[in-house]
């Protein structure tokens, strides 16, 4: 019995190690028969495991999803991936999600062998986490956006402004879109026939969806047009400043929600004074060249004067 339980687990680690596989193959990694194997899956089966089996030379077996959850076989790197993301997520930006990530963290933990215990805890000594002091949204807010894209239709919900009044919005759903401290949504708004971006923590969605539609696309990609509108309206000094220096190097400095950088290392980014753009700026450490708006240029040349005075 016991030689059967370690022969079914080995078989279910290839079977979820890539999509398909046929019986020789098996047989010969497990060092049984084909016959073995045909009885092996059968016991998966019973345990819940979808197995989809296919006769003929190109025949074989492939994992599938089940009705029920069943136990998964994770290597090391897998299972430290899945909990560093159970985690964050029960310090992150969705609401709901807190107490049952902590849970699966938990169980997972229990079941890690002590040197992969310690590369878990280590970082979690090591890190502390701020995701949370930003507005959050909703998980069942995320699943039923994420399911009305998937399904294109239309989402009715109620909106609540900057200003504190709320107005009734129909839209077709395009992406969710995070920026590293807020959820949005970009869709086409029916009403206004036009894109627009809407923050998930402030949507309260109607019940039933609208009807379905035809998809369309936007006129950047999705994450572009996000952060594009999102500095428009979110910064209180919008500025376009240009950096000197290798694309490699920028990606490695600017995080998603610095800004939206081109090709020509051309930054469009913000800050609620010119003050804190100033530090941001000069906090990269790499040349750069304001090109609006002037009033930023004014206040690091009053700067510079400041500090040469220093």
């Amino acid at each position: 019995m016991l030689e059967t339980s370690v022969r079914l687990l080995r078989l279910l680690a290839l079977l979820q190690s890539r999509p398909g596989w046929s019986g020789g193959d098996l047989a010969g990694r497990l060092g049984v028969t084909t016959r073995t194997v045909r009885n092996d899956v059968e016991r998966l089966r019973i345990l819940g495991y979808q197995i989809h089996s296919t006769t003929g030379t190109a025949g074989g077996y492939r994992l599938g999803a089940g009705n029920s959850l069943p136990p998964l076989l994770l290597d090391d790197e897998e299972a430290v991936a899945v909990a560093l993301s159970l985690r964050a997520a029960a310090a992150g930006t969705v609401t709901g999600i807190e107490e049952t990530s902590l849970r699966a963290l938990t169980k997972l933990r229990q079941m890690l062998p002590s040197r992969l215990r310690r590369r878990l805890d280590a970082v979690g000594e090591a890190t502390v986490s701020v995701a949370g002091r930003g507005p959050t949204v909703d998980a069942e807010t995320l699943t039923r956006i994420s399911a009305a894209i998937r399904d294109h239709e239309q989402l009715r919900f109620d909106y609540s402004g900057r200003e504190g009044g709320t107005a009734r919005r129909a839209a077709e759903p395009h992406r969710l879109v995070f920026t590293g401290r807020r959820w949005y949504l970009l869709a086409w708004d029916v009403e206004r026939a036009d894109w627009r971006t809407f923050r998930t923590d402030r949507i309260a969605l109607r019940t039933p969806n609208g009807p379905r539609f035809t998809p369309r696309e936007p006129p950047s990609e999705a994450g572009q047009h996000v952060v594009r509108s999102v500095g428009s309206t979110v910064w209180r000094h919008p500025a376009r400043v240009r950096l000197h220096a290798p694309a490699e190097r920028l990606a490695e400095l600017l995080p998603p929600a610095a800004g939206l950088l081109d090709d020509d290392g051309v930054l469009e980014t913000g800050g609620d004074s010119f003050q804190s753009l100033a530090a941001f700026l000069g906090g990269l450490g790499v040349p750069f060249t304001v090109l609006d708006p002037p009033e930023l240029r004014a206040y690091l040349h009053d700067l510079a004067a400041r500090y040469a005075q220093a």
